[in-house]
């Protein structure tokens, strides 16, 4: 490890580094991902919050201006018209942490998600039968 950067071993311990304001957001986020996905099980992957179901489903990181959500880019072209008013990449969208965040566009990411990575687990079951 670089410097004195900081591993964290739970969601719990990444999210007491930020300051009350953001630690509320970030446990939001994280209770709208649990209600979408109850069977998902939670790590730190990369250093970020994430949520894995049949392979990694979903993360998020806190940042200075807003928190990003990764749900990979398949999750961000299959919602691309309703993610248009927010900054982002191939597989990231970016929440402003002055804005609330969009719950029932999240929990419809976090879904499709959950049914992708369901799908693809059931192919490659298969193929190895």
């Amino acid at each position: 490890m670089e410097g004195n950067k900081q591993v964290f071993r739970s969601i719990d311990e990444y999210i007491l580094q930020f300051s009350p304001a953001v630690q509320e957001k970030l446990n939001g986020l994280r209770k709208l991902i649990k209600e979408s996905a109850p069977d998902a099980e939670e790590k730190i992957s990369w250093q970020m919050p994430t949520f894995v179901f049949h392979g990694n489903l979903v993360h998020f990181a806190a940042h200075k201006k807003h928190i990003g959500f990764y749900p990979g880019a398949s999750g961000i072209d299959a919602f691309k018209d309703k993610l248009s008013q927010y900054k982002g990449s191939k597989g990231a969208v970016q929440f402003p942490l002055d804005e609330p965040l969009p719950d029932e566009l999240i929990k419809e990411i976090v879904r499709f998600r959950v049914a992708e990575n369901k799908t693809e687990a059931e192919k490659k079951l298969k193929k190895k039968k």
